[in-house]
């Protein structure tokens, strides 16, 4: 009878959580973050151009350009446009005008496009680039892009982040092991020394410093001031306050190809109309030893094995991921986890658990190509997904780490972003 009761409270909240979150794609506000606002969208990328596997983050009055691209699985071409909007360190609107920090048109039409060849299902691939002849960006800082429907601002579907840097920051980092003793085997320490061009008054009001690990948001560190400061040299070298779990490194899955089943993929299957690839069952890595693999540090690449372009040649496919578990978590969800979710932990990426399984599953509608991820749980409340609940932490762990500092002069209306470095913990480069 308890069992009954208990199984019943899980559904239960169960399903309290998932009509919490059926506004998903129904509530149009806009969020200052990477966001999808219409179903239709899929598969949403933001490089430099170029360089599909990099940080999102151009040089302020260079030739690079920031590329932005997705799907509409749809017919239809649809009526695009888009906008910029300049953030503060904080991903709140600036005090800036759009004349301020835009020379050209503050609304320009999402002009290219290409539809899906030789696919099982069919989609219009858009992409955006900038600078361009229309618009140029004449500040540093954080910028959201915002693309919306109809000529209709609030009629929104996708947001995106990116960064224009201007280099008047020399940073010098380092990744290491932790030092505090008790998680020096599951912590990862980021110690650091920016060298300032310009003069700053008040190093610990005008400069800002935000920590990324693998470029996620929800477990970034925001708090950091400088622990000395010597002539022009700001010195970041805590024992905890510049720590990370080190995690483990990502799981993946070849999905570059209907024909050939590569390693993890159990079976590949043609369930009318689209392909179905069933992953073999993943295993809980909590209290396992560390083991090296190669990975994307959490991104995903669009490939198509036998096409010649893969914007358009990469078909769309369903993954069926499953980690067996003795019984559902009452007090919190499982959900697949990295750049394949967009980093984020919503309705989209939500596992159910599975009774004649005994294991947590989910189906996902993904583009073909190359995807890392990882389990996350997310208790109840939180608002940082962990991944060492399933995946375990190790200090040997490759990651990447991305510092920002930002400079907020007394006299300045924003945040001018004067450095970005990237640092990966195995490499030091």
């Amino acid at each position: 009878m308890l069992i009954k009761i208990i199984i019943i409270l899980i559904f239960t909240f169960q399903s309290i959580f998932l009509f919490a979150q059926d506004d998903y794609f129904t509530n149009k506000s806009l969020r200052y973050d990477n966001f999808i606002y219409k179903e239709t969208i899929k598969t949403p990328l933001t490089f430099r151009q170029g360089f599909e596997l990099s940080y999102p983050f151009i040089e302020l009055n260079t030739n690079d350009t920031i590329a932005i691209t997705f799907d509409e699985l749809s017919d239809n071409i649809g009526n695009f446009s888009y906008s910029l909007i300049h953030c503060n360190s904080n991903w709140q609107p600036s005090q800036l005008s759009a004349i301020d920090y835009i020379d050209g048109f503050s609304d320009n039409p999402v002009t290219e496009y290409k539809q899906s060849f030789n696919t099982l299902c069919n989609f219009i691939h858009y992409k955006i680039t900038f600078p361009n002849e229309n618009v140029k960006l004449k500040v540093s800082g954080n910028y959201l892009l915002m693309v919306y429907e109809d000529s209709n601002k609030e009629n929104l579907v996708l947001t995106r982040r990116f960064f224009v840097v201007e280099s008047k920051t020399e940073i010098v980092a380092s990744v290491r092991r932790a030092t505090q003793v008790d998680l020096m085997k599951s912590h990862q320490e980021v110690d650091f020394t920016i060298k300032n061009a310009y003069t700053c008054n008040d190093p610990f009001q005008d400069i800002k410093i935000i920590l990324s690990q693998n470029y996620r948001w929800d477990n970034a560190i925001t708090d950091l001031k400088p622990l000395f400061v010597k002539d022009n040299e700001l010195i970041y070298n805590y024992e905890d306050g510049n720590l990370f779990p080190g995690g483990s490194e990502f799981r993946w899955i070849d999905a570059k190809s209907t024909r050939y089943q590569s390693e993890h993929v159990q079976s590949i299957n043609f369930e009318k109309p689209y392909f179905h690839y069933y992953m073999e069952p993943d295993e809980k890595r909590t209290f396992k030893i560390y083991f090296q693999l190669q990975d994307l540090n959490g991104k995903f690449l669009v490939k198509n094995s036998i096409g010649i372009d893969s914007d358009v040649e990469a078909d769309y496919v369903y993954a069926t991921f499953l980690l067996p578990y003795d019984a559902p978590m009452v007090d919190g969800n499982m959900y697949i986890f990295g750049a394949i979710s967009d980093w984020r932990c919503n309705k989209i990426n939500m596992m159910t658990y599975n009774y004649s399984k005994k294991a947590y599953q989910i189906t996902m509608f993904i583009k073909q190509g190359f995807y890392d991820y990882q389990y996350a749980y997310m208790k109840d409340g939180s608002p940082e997904a962990d991944l060492g609940f399933i995946e375990g932490n190790h200090y040997e762990t490759e990651n990447d780490y991305l510092i920002f500092v930002y400079w907020h002069d007394i006299t300045s209306k924003y945040d001018r972003l004067t450095g970005i470095k990237v640092i990966n913990s195995v490499t030091q480069k």
